[in-house]
This record gives C-alpha cells, sequence and structure tokens, in this order.
C-alpha cells in the first residue's frame, strides 16, 4: 500500500510524548480551542447575514411560528437531511404493539372520539428510544428516551411524540439543530458514542442557561431506567383540548407506568452496557412474549383558557412543567402493550411519527419548541423512508380508508381509479368531499392573532433556574448524591477547564450546596455566572440579551419530582438470581421459587458450571446461567440457599463472591437460608456485619417461608440507596 505524503507516522514513546504535548497544549488556554474565522458573520446558505439565530419568526412574542420563516426552514431542512437513512436523533428504538381504553368520556374537554367512549379499545404502536446514540449503541447510555405513541383511531392517527422527562433542553426550535450537533459524537473523530460527556455537548449546555432545568433532570437517575416499562412519559408540550362547543382548553399529557418509576444504579448501567448492551430492548421483548404486558395510565394535566397566564411560568416554555401539586394529573385511561412487532425493520425502523398527527379534539398552542416539530417531522420523513408516500407503509397507514387527491412519487402502493385527481371538480362528482365540521371535519382553533412579526422571546420565557431549583429540591438525599455525581463524571471528562467552570457557575443559580460539591470534585470554586453571550438584535437595531429572570418558585418541593416516592408495591417482573451448586437444600430453592413465582417475578439458577445440579436430596436441578456468563447487573435481586456442600463450594468461589458483592454495592435485596451465612461471610459486606449479619435489605432466616415474605417485601422496595456513603464536601 502506497504511503501518503504529509506528516510522519510517530511510534512507541515517541507518540505517547507528542500525546501528551498535545494534550498540554490544549489544556492551556480557551484560546487553543477557538477554531479559525472568528471575526465571521452567521449567514444563511445563500451568504445572506443572519442578525438572530435564537428565535423564530413568530406572530408576537409568544405567537405561532411563521411559515415565512426562511432562515429557520434552510436550517432546520438542512439539519434534517443530515444523515442517510437513520434516524438524526432516537435512531435506537424498541417498539411493541398494543391498546388503549379511556375510563370515561372525556366529551367535557375534548371531542376526539377515543377520549369519549369507554367501550372503544385504540389500536396502538409504541417506539422507545434513546435520543443521542446511533443504532448500535447501548440501551443504557445516560440519556433522554424517547416514549412515542401512535393512536390508530377512527378519525386518523394520533401521535404523541414524547419523552421520558416532561420538558426539554430548548424553547425554539431554531436551536434544534445547534443542540444535536453539540450532543452527537464530535465530528472531528466520532467521539464519544452514546454520550453527553465531552466537551461540545457542555460547551453549548454552559451558554444556553434554559437548558439548566432539563439538565437537572438528565443528570438524575431517570436518565438510566432501570427498564423501559418503568418508566414515565410524558407530551412535553401544551397541547389544547377542543370540544364540541368549540370551546378550548389546555392540556398536558403523562404516562404513568402501573410498575412504578425505577433506575438503575450508574456504575451498573455501565456494566450492563458491556455485558449486554440489549437490555432494554430484550427485558421489553421477554416481557411480552412472557405475558407479563407493559401498562401505563395516561394522565391530562387540563387549565382552563382564562388560567393560562395565571402561573409564574409560561405554559407555552417547554422547558417548564406544570408541578402536580398547582394542577393534579387525571388519570382517564389505560394502554397496554400486549403484541412484539413480528419484523423489526418493517415496523420499530419504519415506524414515522409526527407531533402534527391529530384529530379533532386535539390542536397545537404556539410553543415554538412545538411550531418547530410540526414542519421538521414530515421533513424528515421524506427523506429517511424515501419519499412522500411513507404514509402507505402498513406500521404508518390509518385504519380509516385514505381519500384525497396526492398522487405518485417513490413507493406509491395506494391504486387510484378514475381521471380525476384535484379539487373542485365535475367529473369526479366534486368527490372526495371537504367535511364539515359536523361531519368530522378537522378545523385548527380559532386563537386570536394580533402581533407583528419579530424575531423575539418572550420575556415570560426568561427564568432558567426556579425549577431545575425545585426539581433538586425534590429529590431524596441519595437521588440529589446522584445528581452531584453525574454532573461530576460528565464535566470530569471536559478537557477545557472554561467550561467546566462556567457549567459549575450555572449550577451556583440552582443551589450553592449543589455547586460546592460538583465544584470540589472539578477541582475549581463557584463564580459568579458570565452574562449569556447569545443576543437578539430586532429590526430596530438595539441588541437584547437572554439574561435570565430571577424567579423563586412558590413551591418549596414537589413529591411527584422524586423517585423514592413512586411505587413499590410489586415485584411483577422482577429477575431473581438463586445462586447454588451441588449439594443445594432442594426444599429451600423451590419454596423460594414458588413464592417468587407467584408473585409475578423470574428466577434463574446460577451455577458455577451450566447443565444441571444435584441437590442433597438427589434431585436433578436445571441450571438457567453459569457463573461465567451471568452477572449481577443483570438481576434484580439475590438468593442463596442452603446445603452443606452448595454453601462450601460458593463460599470459595470468586465469581459467586463477586457477585454479591455487586449487588451489595448496588443496592440490591440480598436473602440467604440460615445455613448459607458462610458465603455472605466471604464478601466485603458480611465481613464488615460479622458474625451478627444485620442490613438494610440483606435478610437472613432458617424459615424459608417467612424469609420469602420478607424478600418480597425487600424487592419490592426497588433498592437500598442508604447503603450509600453520604457526601460530605470540606466548607
Amino acid at each position: 500500500m502506497p504511503v501518503k505524503k504529509g506528516k510522519t507516522p510517530l511510534k512507541g514513546s515517541e507518540a505517547a510524548n507528542r500525546k501528551t504535548e498535545i494534550t498540554n497544549e490544549k489544556l492551556d488556554s480557551m484560546e487553543q480551542h477557538k477554531e479559525a474565522g472568528t471575526d465571521q458573520f452567521l449567514t444563511t446558505n445563500q451568504g445572506l447575514k443572519i442578525n438572530d439565530d435564537q428565535n423564530s419568526l413568530k406572530a408576537g412574542d409568544r405567537g405561532a411560528t411563521l411559515l415565512e420563516d426562511f432562515i429557520f426552514r434552510e436550517k432546520i431542512t438542512h439539519f434534517d437531511h443530515e444523515r442517510i437513512p437513520e434516524r438524526i436523533v432516537h435512531a435506537r428504538g424498541s417498539g411493541a404493539h398494543g391498546v388503549f381504553k379511556v375510563y370515561k368520556s372525556m366529551a367535557t374537554y375534548t371531542k376526539a372520539s377515543f377520549l369519549n367512549d369507554p367501550s372503544m379499545e385504540t389500536p396502538v404502536f409504541v417506539r422507545f428510544s434513546t435520543v443521542a446514540g446511533f443504532r448500535g449503541s447501548t440501551d443504557l447510555a445516560r440519556d433522554v428516551r424517547g416514549f412515542a405513541v401512535k393512536f390508530y383511531t377512527q378519525e386518523g392517527n394520533f401521535d404523541l411524540v414524547g419523552n421520558n422527562m416532561p420538558i426539554f433542553f430548548i424553547q425554539d426550535a431554531i436551536k434544534f439543530p445547534d443542540l444535536v450537533h453539540a450532543v452527537k459524537p464530535e465530528p472531528h473523530n466520532e467521539i464519544p458514542q452514546a454520550a453527553s460527556a465531552h466537551d461540545t455537548f457542555w460547551d453549548f449546555i454552559s451558554l444556553m442557561p434554559e437548558s439548566t432545568h432539563m439538565i437537572m433532570w438528565l443528570m438524575s437517575d431517570r436518565a438510566i431506567p432501570r427498564s423501559l416499562r418503568m418508566m414515565e412519559g410524558f407530551g412535553v408540550h401544551t397541547f389544547r383540548f377542543v370540544n364540541e362547543k368549540n370551546e378550548a382548553c389546555f392540556v398536558k399529557f403523562h404516562w404513568k407506568p402501573l410498575l412504578g418509576v425505577h433506575s438503575v444504579a450508574w456504575d451498573e448501567a455501565q456494566q450492563i452496557s458491556g455485558k449486554d448492551p440489549d437490555f432494554h430492548r430484550r427485558d421489553l421483548w421477554e416481557a411480552i412474549e412472557n405475558g407479563a404486558f407493559p401498562e401505563w395510565e395516561l394522565g391530562v394535566q387540563i387549565v382552563p383558557e382564562k388560567d393560562e397566564h395565571k402561573f409564574e411560568f409560561d405554559l407555552l416554555d417547554a422547558t417548564k412543567i406544570i408541578p402536580e401539586e398547582l394542577v393534579p394529573v387525571q388519570r382517564i385511561g389505560k394502554m397496554t402493550l400486549n403484541r412484539n412487532p413480528d419484523n423489526f425493520f418493517a415496523e420499530t425502523e419504519q415506524v414515522a411519527f409526527h407531533v402534527g398527527h391529530i384529530v379533532p379534539g386535539i390542536d397545537f398552542t404556539n410553543d415554538p419548541l412545538m411550531q418547530g416539530r410540526l414542519f421538521s417531522y414530515t421533513d424528515t420523513q421524506l427523506i429517511r423512508l424515501g419519499g412522500p408516500n411513507f404514509h402507505e407503509i402498513p406500521i404508518n397507514r390509518s385504519i380509516g380508508t385514505v381519500h384525497n387527491n396526492q398522487r405518485d412519487g417513490y413507493m406509491r402502493q395506494q391504486i387510484n381509479k378514475g381521471r380525476v385527481s384535484y379539487h373542485p371538480n365535475s367529473l369526479g362528482g366534486g368527490c372526495p368531499f371537504q367535511a364539515k365540521m359536523a361531519e368530522g371535519g378537522f378545523a385548527s382553533y380559532a386563537e386570536k392573532i394580533d402581533a407583528k412579526k419579530v424575531r423575539e422571546r418572550s420575556r415570560s420565557f426568561f427564568d432558567h433556574f426556579s425549577q431545575a431549583t425545585l426539581f433538586y429540591n425534590s429529590q431524596s438525599e441519595p437521588e440529589k448524591n446522584h445528581i452531584i455525581d453525574a454532573l461530576s463524571f460528565e464535566l470530569g471528562k471536559c478537557e477545557v477547564e472554561a467550561i467546566r467552570q462556567r457549567m459549575v457557575n450555572i449550577l451556583g443559580e440552582v443551589d450553592k450546596g449543589l455547586a460546592a460539591s460538583v465544584a470540589y470534585n472539578l477541582g475549581l470554586s463557584v463564580l459568579k455566572p458570565e452574562k449569556p453571550i447569545n443576543k437578539s438584535i430586532p429590526a430596530d437595531g438595539v441588541e437584547k440579551n437572554f439574561e435570565p429572570l430571577k424567579v423563586k418558585s412558590s413551591l418549596l418541593k414537589s413529591e411527584a419530582l422524586s423517585m423514592a416516592n413512586t411505587k413499590k408495591d410489586s415485584i411483577r417482573t422482577r429477575n431473581i438470581a438463586i445462586l447454588a451448586a451441588d449439594g443445594v437444600d432442594e426444599n429451600a430453592v423451590t419454596v423460594m421459587q414458588k413464592a417468587l413465582l407467584a408473585e409475578g417475578a423470574m428466577t434463574d439458577i446460577i451455577a458455577p458450571k451450566l447443565g444441571t445440579i444435584t441437590a442433597e436430596s438427589k434431585a436433578v436441578i436445571r441450571v438457567n446461567q453459569s457463573l461465567l456468563t451471568a452477572a449481577s447487573v443483570m438481576y434484580d435481586a439475590v438468593y442463596v440457599p442452603g446445603g452443606t456442600n452448595s454453601v462450601a463450594t460458593l463460599a470459595g468461589e470468586p465469581d459467586a463472591v463477586h457477585f454479591l458483592n455487586q449487588a451489595f454495592k448496588h443496592c440490591k435485596a440480598i436473602a440467604a437460608h440460615a445455613g448459607a451465612t458462610q458465603v455472605l461471610e466471604a464478601t466485603y459486606f458480611g465481613k464488615k456485619l460479622s458474625p451478627k449479619i444485620q442490613e438494610e435489605g440483606l435478610l437472613v432466616n432458617k424459615d424459608v417461608k417467612a424469609l420469602a415474605k420478607d424478600f418480597i417485601a425487600a424487592i419490592a422496595k426497588h433498592r437500598f440507596w442508604e447503603r450509600e456513603k453520604p457526601r460530605k464536601v470540606p466548607a
């Protein structure tokens, strides 16, 4: 192979020394990181200088985004077409079919038929996904999770395209390409994959204080769910309900999992990523195959139009929640996922969601993030699925017959007969006809608009910290510690100190203790934040910056924001490891298994080798996993039965001891028959607690039935986070 002319390759210590020199050069000052062309102006692709890259063109500062905004359309169109054929975001997904039924008629608020008939069963398809990683990335990345539901209603498809977090990073869709470019692998080396712990992401975030609230959610345990079946979903935006009288109200959508909201530990997530990057996908598939159908209740927060401005935040701001203490969530129906896809590509990969797929009774607001999504999604599907007929792919088809005058294009499947493909017409008898509202025809809600065309943002959007503080204050102590650890890990991966410092300063606006803890871990001090560098330059030429408003939330904390307050009354679908070897006490195994299975849990017998083991009673017991392939991080709890030879074997088996050590480290329930304490004493926590083993979530009893009862109660609590050492930061 011919050698390319240019730089001479370095070898051995020479290469290592050069790498050190380069790293030192990079860290010398922020100036080393600035790319050439610091005097350049932003322009469109046609060379037109842009004087506002922060706001889309709207009808008033709280008005709808205008189709006229050629700058936004050029930017988002280019972004939508950047990658072929993988989704730019939400590339890695898992899907399932199911049904939805409303509990009682919601006709007071909406005329949407699927929300008005409790006897109606509406088919759904749900796609869960991570945001940042490529299709081949891990399920357990610290990331936002997509939670998109397609309702196949009699009035057409309704897509509720949400996330497992109720807010987003940005307030205006014109910044979406910037956000995703920043969080994706850095373009010069495409590193790191499916991770936000790198310079470009935190550089962007530290300069966009509106992202602060979302960062608190992303750095919390919500970003590493135990299962897709154990996470909440949110519509993110404020939508409208419209009833038969054409009366409107504002609505926020929630999905509440009946299994509760649970997470894994960060160390555990990293290990799972290496041992089984398909962990969430496999978990969802197996639960449905086993008949343990995942269930969520659909909740709504309803706000009358007259109350639009009564809150201390703006309902149109996608970086804000409506605290449940202010507007309770009404649970109005249930979704059950009961069938896996028959073909991953044809269904999960080709499903096309769009915020703009709505039905009569549901409408939009002027949320500038939503307004941009209304344009972007169709444009994205055009390039990703090869043309305008993506709606004819089976997974995307409406269950109602489609009649219109749209023809031809790539991959056309519908065969239209006749000579007429226009409206109005007489040759086709005027068919297809426009539908009156009484006939189910959709008409946009007649919202009054009287404003100037501007590139501005309402001043009511400028509170960036109060809800970030509310979220942090609402967390339990272990959850707060996890946020501190997550921020310290992520910012610790940033090479540029100026970025770390800027972000720590912003954290000081959220909570002084949080900022001090993270700063200590990073070897920094908390300083006063810099003024935002992003500016808006309206037509009058007067610059307006984005300096945040100082607002104090009327709520000190919200119970709904802490996962510590979730349901903890079931062990359904939990995976329990039973460590055993030849000579195990058969009764201690079968009694425990029977009790766990009766509660809906699943168990695996794990032994030093695959095949079978022989119990003390000479019974042959099938082994599900060996210690060579099984890992503690794949299970929710561990049980060690008695049996003299089995206990002696496991106590001398390093992999078995490590299995238990990891389970304890990750705060899981551990149960042992009284005859198996020798195994616990071989662990680091057993030695610490010996001779009297006593620890929250660590159970020992010679009565297997009593032990099983206590073990089931402990597993239902999910984790015993109090095992973690409290964080102490020097004053």
